[in-house]
């Protein structure tokens, strides 16, 4: 068996040896010999046959390398290949060139929107480190107006100070010695009047001889006291600041905003008058503690009203966040600093069962108060859909503009109504067409995210928009009441941040709530701290007096009463304002008859 070749037959070895054969074959396919004639092609066929039998895995590779070595001997065949896929990667080449431009140009303008935010940025951070209110508008105009008065009859009406009824001082002027021009004697024709009001810059002390008694029956010690005196204090405060001294640092720091060590100054600069900042704090607090039964009343007062106006603000307290809350009257102001912005805090001032007409911005928890009225603030929403329209596109512009015009309308309706212009059923025929007008504006839906905020937010408040229109006279349309207070503390909030203590935070609260209470009565609120200070235990203030008390009541009974009838109407035609149940959106608690709780001040 040495020296015998054996052929190999495992099919690898065939399956090379079939690959060479296919070679041949086409070789001699590109030169026109036919195929089956040759001494082995019948052989070639025969052992294809027995691949087919081998198995399927490798019958399946087998063709594989068949075609691809099929492909790479038609050089025409891959030449078009070729070409098709250069022509694709051509075309791919293009495409993403355009893209890349595209991109390139999307970058630029993210870049150049990214700076201008970034200078808008650094503007408002400028702006909100101000210490006041920033006065430049940004583009100046191109042709202002002159400032001042106008001359002639666009001056308006002129003023001056009015003559002193009373003269505290005489003083003759000399007459000049001679003419200052030719230095010739003078004769006196006419001697003419000029007045000057100017303030003693000087501190005035007063000496109190106390007599100290003793009781002969009970050996009591008791003192006198005069209706000057502030306190009973004797020996090392015997030395004690006068109640209108106290009084000016009260209004300066709570009232006028300066900080204690700012009224401290004035009081030096100005009278003569030395005090330490935390001495005018403490005399702060000292008027505030005597004030706390006046403020709870003014309180109670809030509670029995008819209709109130509520807003709340940030306020930092030991620098951290609370709210200072306001509910602001027809004639009282009652403000609280709480540490919440919930119906928790908003009940305790006004009481869960408050059952009159609440104004308010639109914040949720307002309607917590399930037996009150609401009315929600047209001015926040259109001031919303101006600021909105301003910065949308012009497509997205379209829905709050329409609605700041539906509200628009709804404000000069009221207008129309209250002048006399068109009857309570008109009033409310037309306030129906502006309540269908935004119905049908709410039916839609809107693809910019702002304007589907909007939407949704209208649509919550949409029982509570127009109030006013049904209740003409007796509801506002607006919270501005509460605004303005809001405004004043905000002014004194940019001064000095807020406050230390919970003392002073409570201070704050009881002072601000009497002078905003005092302004809306047209009372003087340095003769009210005068008077308190003076007496000898707290007292409640005449803010709240039985007067005060019946022209609260008597709001609600003006709101009752029927109004003038229009140009037309009959004399006899009784026209009242609606009950509760009467009005769209209320809610469902309010009782239906015209002698409501609503109306009542019980």
């Amino acid at each position: 068996m040495h020296g015998f070749h054996t052929p190999d037959r495992s099919p690898c070895a065939v399956e090379r040896a079939v690959t060479f054969r296919v070679f041949d074959y086409r070789v001699e396919a590109q030169q026109n010999r036919p195929f089956g004639r040759g001494p082995g092609e019948k052989l070639l066929l025969v052992v294809l046959t027995k691949l087919i039998a081998l198995g399927a895995g490798q019958t399946q590779r087998f063709r594989s390398q068949y075609d691809l070595f099929l492909k790479k001997l038609n050089p025409i065949r891959r030449i078009r290949e070729l070409t098709e896929e250069l022509s694709r990667i051509r075309r791919e080449r293009d495409q993403a060139r355009k893209e890349t431009e595209r991109l390139e140009r999307e970058l630029e303008r993210v870049q150049e929107e990214n700076e201008q935010l970034r200078k808008d940025l650094e503007l408002a951070q400028r702006a909100a480190r101000r210490q006041a209110a920033p006065f430049s508008r940004g583009q100046l105009k191109s042709h202002p107006k002159s400032p001042g008065r106008k001359p002639g009859v666009a001056y308006g009406q002129h003023y001056r100070r009015p003559i002193p009824e009373h003269v505290d001082q005489e003083i003759q002027v000399p007459v000049p010695g001679q003419c200052p021009d030719c230095g010739g004697p003078l004769t006196v024709e006419r001697v003419e009047m000029q007045y000057q009001e100017e303030i003693l810059r000087r501190t005035w002390v007063r000496r109190f001889h106390i007599p100290i008694c003793r009781c002969t029956q009970c050996a009591k010690r008791v003192q006198g006291r005069h209706p000057l005196q502030t306190s009973d204090a004797l020996g090392a405060a015997a030395v004690q600041i006068g109640p209108e001294a106290v009084t000016l640092g009260v209004l300066m720091n709570k009232a006028h905003g300066l900080p204690h060590a700012d009224a401290a100054a004035i009081l030096q600069h100005g009278f003569g008058l030395t005090m330490s900042r935390g001495g005018v704090c403490r005399a702060i607090q000292r008027v505030a503690r005597k004030a706390e039964a006046t403020w709870h009343a003014l309180r109670d007062a809030a509670r029995r009203s008819v209709v109130a106006h509520m807003d709340e603000t940030g306020w930092k307290v030991e620098a951290q966040l609370r709210w200072l809350w306001a509910v602001v009257t027809e004639q009282v102001t009652f403000c609280e600093i709480l540490p919440g912005r919930g119906f928790a805090q908003a009940s305790a001032i006004l009481g869960a069962e408050y059952a009159g007409w609440l104004i308010h911005d639109g914040w949720k928890i307002y309607y917590k108060f399930l037996k009150a009225a609401h009315q929600s603030c047209a001015a926040h929403l259109i001031r919303r859909c101006r600021d909105l329209a301003a910065v949308a596109t012009q497509a997205a512009a379209v829905f709050p503009l329409a609605v700041k015009q539906i509200l628009e309308d709804g404000l000069a309706l009221r207008d129309r109504y209250l002048e006399n212009q068109i009857s309570l059923h008109g009033l409310w025929t037309a306030t129906g067409r502006l309540e269908a007008k935004l119905d049908r504006l709410l039916r839609s839906h809107y693809r910019d995210p702002a304007n589907q905020r909007l939407a949704k937010h209208l649509r919550h408040e949409r029982p509570y928009l127009f109030t006013f229109l049904y209740c003409p006279g007796l509801v506002d349309a607006t919270n501005n009441l509460a605004e303005r207070v809001m405004r004043l503390l905000v002014v004194l909030r940019k001064n000095w941040g807020g406050n230390r203590t919970e003392k002073g935070a409570r201070a704050q609260a009881v002072l601000t709530s009497i002078l905003c209470t005092a302004r809306q009565q047209d009372k003087d609120a340095f003769a009210l701290l005068t008077d308190l200070l003076r007496s000898p235990q707290g007292k409640v203030l005449d803010l709240v007096s039985p007067a005060n008390a019946a022209r609260e009541s008597g709001s609600a009974a003006s709101g009752r009463a029927q109004k003038a009838p229009p140009a037309g109407r009959a004399a006899g035609t009784e026209m009242r304002l609606p009950a509760g149940a009467q009005i769209q959106g209320l809610p469902a608690g309010l009782p239906a008859v015209a002698t409501t709780p609503i109306f009542s001040s019980a």
